[in-house]
C-alpha cells in the first residue's frame, strides 16, 4: 500500500516531467506514468525530423524511468481529440487574422481532461505534471501561482485550468529551479535526460514554420489570399504581400518590403485582405478587451482590480488595473504602453505571484 494514494503523472520523456515522476514516487505515492501521442510527425510534412514530446525516442526514455523505478507506464492515443480541437483553432485563429497559443490550448482543455478521464478509470486520487508553478487551496478556491525558478515558470499555460481539475492537481516540480533538477537527475543516475536538449516549437509544426503548416493543411488558401495589400496606418498603400493568415502582429522580418526604415505589421485586416504597417511606436497600446474568462483567485471580479498582466508567454508583465464588464469580459486598462498587443494571445492577470484568471485577447486600443 502507498504512502500517499495512487497518481498518474503525465511524462512527456524530458527531464522535468521524469523527475517529477521520480520525486512523487520517492515521496510514496503510487505512480502511473501515461505519455500522450497528440501528434503525428508522418503527417506534418515539415522539415524537421521527429523531436519532442510526441517522438518515438521520447515515448521510450519516458518508459524506461518507468521501468527502472518499478511502476506502470502506459502511452494514450488523443491524435484525434488533439487534432479536432487544438489544430482547427490554430488554423481558424489565424483565417479570422489572429495570432494563436495552441499550448495554452492544449493544456488546459485536450491534456487535463484527457489525463483526469484516465485517472478516474485507473482509480487515481490525483495527476501531476512537471510544470514549474505551484497550486495550493485558498479560501475554498483553488489558486495557481508562479514557480520559484522565475525563468521556467509555467503559471500563464496554465490560467485555464478549471476549479475541479486543480483540485486534483500535483505540480511537485514548483519549489525547484531548473539547475536544481539537472542535478537530481545527475545524482539518481539519468544522464540521458541530463544530455537531452529540449524542444520549444509547436509540437505539430516541428519545424517552426507555421506559414507552410498553414499551406500544407489548406492547398488552396495561398491562392485565395495573395494578393493582398500592404497599407500604412494612413492608408496608403506601399506593396503586396502573400496573405493576412501568413502575418502576426509585431511582425518585422519576412515581410519582402523595404520601405527605407524598420517597419512592423500592426494591425491585420482579414475583411480587406490588407495587413498594416506602421514604426515600432505604432505597435502601442494602452488597453485591450479580453474574453472566455476563466478566473482561478477569485470567483468573480467585483470591483477594479490592480494586477501585473501578461499579453504572451515570455512578457515580463505590465501594471494594470482590470474591470470584468461582463461574466465572460475584462477590461484592462495599463499604467503605460505595451507593445505588439496581438489578439488570439492569452492574456494572464497576476496578483503578487498568484494567477488571478486569464483569457484570449480580442481586441487592443488606446486610451
Amino acid at each position: 500500500m502507498s504512502k500517499h494514494g495512487r497518481i498518474l503523472v503525465a511524462m512527456s520523456g524530458g527531464i522535468d516531467s521524469s523527475l517529477a515522476s521520480v520525486l512523487l514516487h520517492e515521496q510514496g505515492y503510487e505512480v502511473i506514468g501515461m505519455t500522450m501521442k497528440t501528434w503525428d510527425y508522418a503527417s506534418s510534412g515539415g522539415s524537421k525530423k521527429e523531436t519532442g514530446c510526441c517522438s518515438l525516442d521520447s515515448i521510450n526514455d519516458a518508459r524506461t524511468v518507468a521501468v527502472e523505478l518499478g511502476f506502470p507506464h502506459y502511452i494514450l492515443d488523443i491524435r484525434n481529440e488533439f487534432g479536432d480541437y487544438v489544430i482547427d483553432h490554430f488554423t481558424g485563429e489565424y483565417l479570422e487574422g489572429r495570432t494563436p497559443n495552441p499550448c495554452v490550448l492544449c493544456n488546459t482543455h485536450i491534456k487535463w481532461d484527457a489525463l483526469l478521464r484516465r485517472a478516474d478509470r485507473l482509480d487515481c486520487e490525483y495527476i501531476a505534471t512537471g510544470h514549474y508553478a505551484h497550486v495550493r487551496q485558498e479560501n475554498g478556491r483553488y489558486v495557481v501561482s508562479k514557480g520559484i525558478d522565475t525563468w521556467k515558470d509555467q503559471s500563464y499555460v496554465l490560467w485555464g485550468v478549471s476549479q475541479e481539475s486543480l483540485a486534483r492537481t500535483k505540480l511537485p516540480l514548483g519549489h525547484l529551479r531548473k539547475a536544481e533538477i539537472r542535478e537530481m537527475a545527475k545524482e539518481r543516475g539519468f544522464m540521458d535526460l541530463v544530455n537531452k536538449s529540449e524542444s520549444y516549437e509547436i509540437c505539430f509544426v516541428p519545424d517552426n514554420d507555421y506559414r507552410g503548416f498553414l499551406k500544407r493543411r489548406l492547398p488552396e488558401l495561398e491562392s485565395q489570399v495573395a494578393g493582398g495589400n500592404y497599407v500604412l496606418q494612413d492608408g496608403t498603400v506601399v506593396g503586396k504581400h502573400e496573405g493576412y493568415p501568413f502575418y502576426t502582429i509585431g511582425q518585422r522580418k519576412g515581410l519582402g518590403i523595404a520601405l527605407g526604415y524598420p517597419v512592423f505589421v500592426t494591425e491585420i485586416r482579414k475583411d480587406t485582405n490588407e495587413v498594416v504597417l506602421g514604426r515600432d511606436k505604432d505597435l502601442e497600446r494602452d488597453g485591450m478587451y479580453v474574453s472566455k474568462l476563466n478566473l482561478q483567485k477569485y470567483a468573480r471580479i467585483d470591483a477594479s482590480l490592480d494586477t501585473i498582466t501578461k499579453v504572451r508567454y515570455k512578457h515580463e508583465g505590465a501594471p494594470a488595473t482590470i474591470v470584468q464588464e461582463a461574466d465572460d469580459r475584462i477590461k484592462v486598462l495599463f499604467q503605460e504602453s505595451v507593445s505588439a498587443i496581438a489578439p488570439g494571445q492569452a492574456a494572464v492577470f497576476y496578483e503578487g505571484d498568484d494567477v488571478v484568471g486569464g483569457g484570449w485577447i480580442s481586441k487592443s486600443f488606446r486610451q
